[in-house]
């Protein structure tokens, strides 16, 4: 809470907020008492915020923050994510989870996932695993799969693996969105000891990550466009949407799909032919290890 109040404070000039500059700044960004001004309260209290005492901090002063602070939505929700872990109340609503071994996908999800099959579509859960996907999926994420030795996880893909940086061609984009996307999920619960344990990896092995990680940005999935340069088919450019599991907290459905006609979707059905004469397996839920 203290490092993401401090940083959004910082990304902000007087002049976006409609206050005079002022001299003799010392640091960029708004003072607290500036913040506490806009968000009317005291000074004091602000600073008892930033400082990371936020336990019992109430719905309309959380909301007095966002807008003093202009956070989207996605970042108002982290906020109010943060304080509700300093209260000892996960954000799912759910008890706090142990770390354990990756659970393979219910029949039920592997079925459904099997029953797309005009794109490639996936479930991953808030560690990033690629918890099962569909036949095009697996094809699709090949490069992200390899040759099965541990649970695939697109984190580890994107800042570890050299492969990722042909696999993603907008690379640095990919990796500003997989760290707000870990950060955000990091708010929603940040006793996932395993999630914790990922981060710890990824910031002793990548500096991009650990520099990624400090800057506390947060960012949502949702839908968009997404480019890619696949080693089978090469470029292709697939719209997604993302819908959660509603059955199992954590859980992200993902599918990609191309617009009907273009050169995209007709690289998507060689690579479908490319699966099914390669005999690609439907699931990667089977890999060892966590």
């Amino acid at each position: 809470m203290r490092e993401f109040l401090m940083t959004r404070r910082a990304r902000l000039t007087p002049a976006d907020v409609g206050l005079p500059a002022g001299g003799n700044r010392r640091v960029p960004g708004l003072r607290r008492a500036e913040v506490a001004t806009l968000a009317d309260v005291s000074v004091e209290y602000y600073a008892k915020l930033e400082r990371g005492d936020v336990a019992g901090a109430s719905a309309s002063v959380l909301e007095s923050l966002s807008r003093a602070l202009q956070l989207d939505e996605t970042e108002r929700r982290h906020l109010h994510h943060l304080a509700r872990a300093a209260d000892g109340i996960p954000a799912s609503g759910r008890a706090r989870r142990r770390a354990t071994a990756q659970q393979p996908a219910r029949q039920g999800l592997q079925r459904t996932l099997d029953a797309i099959t005009g794109g490639p579509a996936f479930v991953r859960d808030r560690r990033q695993n690629l918890i099962a996907t569909n036949a095009l999926g697996t094809a699709f994420y090949s490069p992200v799969i390899g040759d099965g030795g541990r649970v695939p996880n697109l984190a580890r893909f994107q800042f570890l693996d050299p492969a990722s940086r042909d696999f993603y061609p907008d690379w640095e984009l990919f990796a500003a969105m997989c760290v707000g996307i870990m950060r955000a999920e990091a708010g929603r619960d940040p006793h996932d000891r395993a999630l914790q344990d990922l981060v710890g990896e990824l910031t002793t092995r990548s500096e991009t990550f650990s520099r990624l990680w400090s800057a506390h940005d947060v960012r949502t999935h949702g839908a968009g466009t997404k480019r890619f340069h696949h080693p089978v088919v090469g470029e292709l450019v697939l719209s997604y949407e993302e819908l959660s599991v509603a059955a199992e907290d954590g859980l992200a459905l993902l599918v990609y799909t191309a617009e009907p006609g273009s050169p995209s979707a007709e690289r998507l059905q060689i690579l479908a032919s490319w699966a099914s004469d390669a005999g690609v397996r439907s699931a990667v839920h089977d890999r060892s290890g966590p």
